[in-house]
C-alpha cells in the first residue's frame, strides 16, 4: 500500500519534475529507492540500463561477472529480479566497466587487470547468456587502471578513463 502511494506520488512529481539538474534530486528514503546487488556481487564497480529500461547489468570485480536483472516496471530498481550472470574472468578478473551497444548485440568490459577492453558479441539481443568473446583493444599505453567506458551513440568514438593517469582517453573508429 505505502510502496503504491509512493509510486502514485512520483509519478505525479515526474509531471512537473525538474530533469537532469541535481538540485532537484531527492532520496525517497529506504527501501523504495534501493536495490541490493550483494548476492551477486560484493564489490560492484558499474552499472548500465537497456534504454526501456526493463534490464538492468552490474559489473564487480569480486565475482568477475556481469549480472543481469529484470525489472517489472521500466526504471524502478525496486521491481528488480535477478536473472543470470555472465563471467568474464576468462578476459578480465578485475573488470570495472561495461557498456552495451544500442541495440544491445554488443558488451563491452573494461578492466584493470588485462588494461584493456574486451568486446563480445551477443547473439540475442541484451541476454548476456548469448555473449561470445571477440577481441580485445589495449589501453595499456595510455592508463593501466582503466575503470569505466562510454562510446559516442553512433560507435565512431569510445572513451576510457583510467585511474593511474586520472585522464579520460578518446579513440576514433576509422
Amino acid at each position: 500500500m505505502l510502496a503504491e502511494k509512493l509510486r502514485a506520488a512520483t509519478a505525479a512529481a515526474a509531471a512537473t519534475a525538474n530533469p537532469w539538474d541535481l538540485s532537484y534530486a531527492v532520496w525517497q528514503g529506504s527501501p523504495v529507492n534501493f536495490f541490493r546487488v550483494n548476492a551477486q556481487e560484493a564489490n560492484p564497480q558499474d552499472i548500465i540500463f537497456k534504454p526501456d529500461g526493463l534490464k538492468m547489468y552490474v559489473v564487480g570485480s569480486s565475482s568477475d561477472t556481469v549480472n543481469e536483472y529484470d525489472l517489472s516496471t521500466a526504471w524502478d530498481i525496486t521491481t528488480a529480479s535477478y536473472s543470470q550472470l555472465f563471467s568474464v574472468a576468462a578476459q578480465e578478473t578485475n573488470p570495472t566497466g561495461v557498456f552495451f551497444k544500442p541495440d544491445g548485440t554488443k558488451m563491452y568490459v573494461v578492466g584493470s587487470t588485462g588494461d584493456d577492453v574486451n568486446e563480445y558479441n551477443l547473439s540475442t539481443a541484451w541476454d548476456i547468456s548469448t555473449a561470445s568473446y571477440s577481441q580485445n583493444f589495449s589501453v595499456a599505453a595510455q592508463d593501466i587502471l582503466p575503470t569505466g567506458i562510454f562510446f559516442k551513440p553512433d560507435g565512431l568514438k569510445m572513451y576510457v578513463i583510467g585511474n593511474s593517469t586520472d585522464a579520460i582517453w578518446s579513440y576514433d573508429f576509422v
